[in-house]
């Protein structure tokens, strides 16, 4: 049974599906975090895995220090040059208060990989890749229609953006999974077939 939880506890959408998270806030927004997991009934061992949509620092700022508590970091091949683009942005704001990420301890995986990986954490779906927001970007589509895209402009946007072809790409591709539901970063949900 598929068990999802929204956390909010910052200015980024997380979630919680089974025991994989998904994106998490700025860095600083750690006690928010356990804070927002204590109000949800949600233990820190119940996180295996954490997932970030691309490497913006309000995306996965928490991910050092949910490294250091035991939950193991899952990431694409497609986002392996990316996770310390971060790094001088929290090094200027936060000194060093702030650990980047370990990437010899991540758990790497190709695309194809991903529904495999996922099925032993109890989730049928798989990941795909979405690069017109950062070229790190990714998706996490289930087989249920729930899709979670962090920051991936919403297709009525498509028209507005220079690189819409990437866009466009990036939509068709996820409409080819018949999502039902979109999960945004920063936006609420949106129900529907128009996306």
């Amino acid at each position: 049974m598929l068990i999802l939880t929204k956390l909010k506890y910052g200015n980024t959408n997380t979630y919680l599906i089974n025991s994989l998270l998904f994106d998490t806030d700025m860095f600083g927004t750690i006690a928010a975090f356990y804070k927002c997991l204590k109000h949800n009934n949600i233990q820190l061992h119940d996180i295996k895995y954490v997932l970030c949509s691309h490497y913006h620092p309000d995306h996965m700022g928490l991910v050092s220090e949910l490294m250091k508590e035991g939950i193991k970091l899952l990431l694409l091949e497609n986002q392996k040059d990316c996770i310390h683009f971060s790094d001088m942005i929290f090094g200027k704001q936060f000194g060093d208060k702030y650990t980047p990420i370990n990437e010899k301890e991540a758990v790497i995986i190709s695309a194809q990989e991903s529904r495999s990986f996922l099925r032993n954490l109890g989730i049928n779906g798989q990941i795909i890749t979405t690069s017109s927001h950062s070229k790190d970007g990714i998706a996490l589509i289930l087989d249920d229609g729930q899709c979670f895209v962090g920051d991936l402009e919403p297709v009525e946007f498509i028209e507005g953006y220079e690189n819409n072809d990437a866009l466009k790409c990036d939509w068709e591709n996820i409409r080819k999974l018949e999502p039902a539901i979109i999960y945004y970063g920063h936006a609420n949900e949106k129900i529907g077939k128009d996306f």
